[in-house]
């Protein structure tokens, strides 16, 4: 990613009509009367949300929830291809900073997909359809590689290609997600540089998510029982709380107790609230309750950052998240519904 400066931008534009897309979104008043639906009167509710062109698109050939997951990620394709193109100068190059973590997510759905060995046919009926012109390219990987070091090498071209192209062919595929993951963030770090108020507050952001990655990452180590090298090995550099061998500090904590009193030591986190979510998971048998606050924590500083830079490239990258987080919901719901969970299990997720 090229280093961000600050000229020929169109803040003020691309602001306003970020601001009126995230206002057609689903609310939470809509999002609670879809979780009553049925998974068949879902098709249709999610089509009026603004899913209707991309449902049509699909109709013909899937149903339920095979048919609203399709729809949902390419009207996503879709927006993030057309909210790059209303960006201009250095504001498209700010606004790519964040978007180009969907390229790196294709990425790995491209390797699973060739090491599970996924047939072409269902990767492009089902995972990457073929009807979504965005595939094209994704597709043509699958179709020529059958093994993980070829479809890696096919990616030299691309930003995430020299990621991979530090790996060898005995590298599994959670190391080459491990590698696309430090490349994207190291990028993203790398390219907010610039001490001007935009550019500052995005690299926090970034930062703050490295942050909640690792925090996550710690959480599910030990939930798995990871030795503390192992755990080392999936966390992140580059973010505030914790760098360099502050990292190894971090890993080596053997308990929720042991993280909390860590997290307690630093300013830039509210240890007290993720006690009490964090407290919700003991005896739950899941850490539902510790990633959800993670999850609207990091969107609700989101969304105060780009109060604060109305004139940058906030507002449009905290539509792009919003976005994002309304297609998750949705998929959580038709999914959820259709796999017979308790809407009120699927509530505690989205609202």
């Amino acid at each position: 990613m090229p280093v961000i400066d600050s000229s020929g931008s169109n803040p003020a534009t691309a602001a306003t009509r970020s601001k009126a897309r995230r206002a057609k979104l689903v609310d939470e008043t809509r999002m609670r009367q879809l979780l009553q639906m049925s998974p068949s009167q879902l098709v249709t509710g999610i089509a009026d949300c603004g899913y209707r062109t991309e449902i049509d698109t699909y109709a013909m050939r899937l149903s339920g929830a095979d048919l609203v997951e399709v729809s949902l990620n390419h009207n996503l394709s879709r927006e993030l291809s057309e909210v790059t193109s209303y960006c201009q100068g250095a504001l498209k190059v700010q606004v790519k900073v964040f978007i180009d973590r969907y390229s790196y997510k294709n990425a790995k759905t491209v390797l699973r997909a060739v090491a599970n060995e996924v047939v072409l046919d269902e990767v492009s009926k089902f995972i990457l359809p073929e009807e979504n012109e965005f595939n094209t390219d994704w597709l043509a990987i699958v179709r020529n590689n059958s093994t993980l070091k070829t479809a890696a090498d096919a990616m030299l071209g691309t930003p995430w290609g020299r990621a991979l192209s530090e790996t060898s062919a005995e590298s599994t595929l959670q190391e080459m997600e491990d590698a696309l993951d430090r490349h994207y963030f190291s990028e993203a770090l790398s390219a907010t540089r610039n001490p001007d108020p935009s550019s500052s507050t995005l690299r926090r952001f970034i930062q703050t998510e490295i942050d909640y990655l690792n925090i996550t990452n710690i959480l599910r180590g030990l939930r798995e029982g990871l030795a503390a090298e192992s755990r080392a090995e999936m966390l992140l550099p580059g973010g505030r709380l914790w760098n360099g061998p502050q990292l190894r500090v971090a890993a080596a904590v053997d308990s929720h107790g042991a993280l909390v009193d860590l997290l307690r030591r630093s300013a830039h986190f509210d240890a007290a609230g993720f006690d009490e979510a964090l407290s919700a998971t003991e005896g739950a048998g899941t850490l539902d309750s510790a990633l959800n606050w993670l999850s609207h924590s990091l969107h609700d500083q989101l969304r105060r950052m780009s109060y604060l830079h109305p004139l940058s490239a906030l507002p449009v990258i905290h539509y792009i998240a919003s976005k994002a987080e309304e297609v998750g919901k949705l998929l959580m719901i038709i999914r959820g519904l259709s796999a017979g969970l308790d809407r009120k299990v699927i509530e505690e997720h989205i609202l």
